[in-house]
């Protein structure tokens, strides 16, 4: 197979790799809150900027000193993901206290009741507003560690598909921008139910976070079990 028909199936690896379920459940879980569409696709592209820049500096740096990265960082780095994985849902299903508000009428009766997390429109932008242009910095810092977590994995795949080193970082770099527009295409679809139900169906919107909470948190479970349950077997 020639470098052109390769460096394409990077691309388009790249893309169905951001199609993972960690990485849905953690930009899911960070623009958990989003109102805007822009807002949760920035958070996307974020999540695969940092992505591909590690993936390129451990993976790229890997393949032209050829040099392997060792199994037990290999799986430390998974076990991690799997702890920040965690750490985000715990994060959503927290925070969806601050929405939650509780009026006890004069008969004694306790009603509980979501109040919505969108911001009143305003003129002025406000100190928040400017830090939200540009970079979303948590899902640039979460992109970075899934990067790092599949460096050793990509190098494997990219030695079997090239031997030039630098084919290699081609095809690495490909791999990543591909990951990269996979998520900002799938979080364009994740913000259709987060933002339509932001404003107005505050119920709705409040239990679409919490099984995203949830769902994170299993995942982030599943994640650290698998690693130790290798380790326990390979240590044996």
């Amino acid at each position: 197979m020639t470098s052109a028909p390769i460096m394409a199936l990077g691309f388009l690896i790249g893309m169905q790799h951001a199609l993972e379920a960690d990485h849905i459940a953690a930009v899911s879980s960070i623009a958990a809150r989003g109102t805007r569409t822009a807002d949760v696709v920035k958070h996307g592209l974020s999540w695969g900027l940092g992505h591909t820049l590690t993936l390129f500096s451990f993976a790229g740096a890997a393949m032209v000193l050829g040099w392997a990265i060792p199994d037990i960082l290999a799986r430390f780095l998974e076990c991690a993901v799997g702890v920040m994985l965690v750490g985000l849902g715990v994060h959503v299903v927290w925070g969806l206290r601050d929405g939650m508000h509780s009026h006890q009428y004069p008969n004694g009766t306790q009603h509980t009741h979501a109040h919505s997390n969108a911001r009143p429109p305003s003129n002025v932008a406000t100190a928040r507003d400017t830090r939200e242009h540009g970079l979303r910095w948590r899902s640039l810092a979460v992109g970075l560690m899934h990067g790092m977590a599949g460096s050793a994995a990509l190098v494997v795949v990219a030695v079997s598909q090239v031997a030039d080193p630098m084919q290699g970082v081609a095809y690495i770099v490909l791999f990543g921008l591909g990951s990269m527009i996979g998520m900002g295409a799938l979080s364009s679809v994740i913000a259709v139910p987060l933002v339509a139900s932001a404003r107005s169906l505050t119920r709705m919107n409040h239990g679409i976070q919490v099984a995203i909470g949830l769902v994170t948190i299993g995942i982030g479970a599943m994640t650290i079990c698998t690693i130790l349950a290798e380790a326990n077997v390979l240590s044996g």
